[in-house]
Parts: C-alpha cells; structure tokens; sequence
C-alpha cells in the first residue's frame, strides 16, 4: 500500500494533498517509505520541506490560489503535528497557521471554506488543535464572541443527531435559519 507514495513526483500530482495526506498516512503507524527507483524517492523531511514551503503569505495553507483555507490549513497542521516539539521550522509555521486560523475563525466560533460556511472545515480545524493537544473549548485564541470551536460545529447538528454539511435556506424547505 505505500509503494505508491515512494515515488515524490507522483506524491506532488494533486498539489499539497498529497504531500499531506502521505505524510500522514506513513505517520499513522510509523511505517517505512519503501525505497523504489524513483528518479525522485519520497522521504519524510521531503514531505515535511514540501508541506512547509506551500505556506501562503496570511500562514496557512490552501489548496489553489494565495489565502489560507481552514480545510487545507487544518490537514496541513494534522501532518506536521508530530514533528511540532523536534523541529523548528514546523513550529515556526504551525503557531502563525494557528493565529491565521485564530483571524479566520467567524464570531460564532466556526470556520468558511471557499465562500461557504461549513461543518467540514469546523471538523478540519478541531483535528489540527487536537492533534497538537489544544483544546479547543478552553483555548481562547479559538473563542470568538464566547463561542468556542465546539459551539461553531454543533450548529450543524440536525434534530435526529446526525450533521449537515452547510447552511441553507428554501422558504418552502429551511435545514436553519435564514441568517445562517
């Protein structure tokens, strides 16, 4: 299954997906990159060096463009977690995606990707704090206008439990209000 993500130049095809997502996928369980004749082999400080050098200008990360985007931002931080207290570098990078993240979080304490309001990049930046033993519900950098994270991601849960992904608004069908 890691075979694939040996080779770095396949690795880079979908942009900073997927130097994250391999990083964190051979971080899962600590597995080796297998070594191929690649013309380019992957290594953890690749990925690492890779991750850090897309961080946009604002501290984050995004997928296409120049703003930080939570989605992006928050994986980003979920891959470079582990190497938060050895590297410094990664430190570095992480606390200004945390204060970028910190400005990007809405008054009612949850997060807008690409224009929409959602519960995905709520759950995107609430992995990245955990993943680096925040708490979200106490850390203040994360409570705007006395709603935390947490506050900002129940808002999408539905009457029978389950979650949606954004506000929308029918007059003849509402999933919230309107001012959502």
């Amino acid at each position: 299954l890691l075979e694939p993500l040996a080779d770095m130049d396949y690795v880079k095809k979908q942009g900073i997906n997927g130097p994250v997502f391999a990083l964190i996928a051979v971080d899962t369980g600590d597995y080796e990159i297998p070594q191929t004749d690649a013309a380019n082999p992957t290594t953890r400080e690749k990925l690492v060096q890779t991750i850090l050098d897309a961080q946009v200008a604002n501290g984050g990360w995004t997928f296409f463009g120049s703003t930080a985007d939570p989605d992006m931002t928050g994986m980003a931080i979920q891959a470079l977690a582990p190497y938060y207290s050895t590297n410094s570098d990664v430190k570095e990078a992480i606390d200004k995606a945390l204060t970028a993240m910190s400005n990007a979080q809405n008054e009612n304490g949850g997060f807008a990707s690409w224009g929409s309001v959602n519960s995905e990049s709520c759950a995107q930046v609430l992995v990245a704090l955990t993943s680096l033993g925040i708490d979200p519900t106490n850390d203040e950098r994360f409570i705007k206008n006395g709603n935390t994270l947490l506050d900002g991601i129940l808002r999408y849960r539905m009457p029978d439990g389950g979650f949606i992904h954004s506000f929308t608004y029918d007059s003849d069908n509402p999933t919230s209000l309107p001012d959502q």
